[in-house]
């Protein structure tokens, strides 16, 4: 009994170090969840996401894409959603990814993002407004 108790506890312990083990520029490469594609990448010191697909990007041709019409800045509602940079300054700090931004197509509104690899091609973020505690998460699977 004892034996078994303590290989959980040493599997356990391996796979929460695994997680943290990984390095801070593993997190760029193409990412997939049920509505969205994005894929990340290094601006600098920080890492950003531009919008690959979504199940709201195009318009009734299936073609077209949607434009950024609530963006609150008049001059960039007239620019195209697909390969929109709406992840910003996601910053690697003890494991995790923090202090990002993410602006969202959907409502025109911008949220704080932060995020976790949870494996080598396992990716959870959540986006809030003002704490996390009052946000949404997504998780994502590595596009291969």
């Amino acid at each position: 009994m004892r034996k078994s108790i303590l290989a959980v506890f040493a599997l356990l312990l391996s796979i929460t170090s695994f997680a943290q083990k990984l390095p801070a520029d593993r997190i760029t490469g193409v990412w997939q969840c049920d509505d969205y594609k994005i894929e990340v990448f290094k601006a600098g010191s920080t890492y950003s996401a531009k919008l690959l697909w979504s199940k709201e990007m195009f318009e009734a041709d299936g073609k077209t894409s949607k434009k950024d019409v609530k963006n609150p800045n008049e001059k960039l509602r007239s620019r195209s959603v697909q390969g929109l940079t709406h992840i910003t300054g996601l910053v690697y700090k003890d494991g995790e990814y923090v202090d990002g931004t993410l602006y969202s197509v959907q409502d025109g509104n911008t949220y704080g993002l932060k995020g976790k690899l949870k494996g080598p091609n396992d990716l959870e973020t959540r986006g809030y407004k003002g704490v996390p505690l009052m946000g949404k998460s997504f998780k994502w699977k590595r596009v291969q």
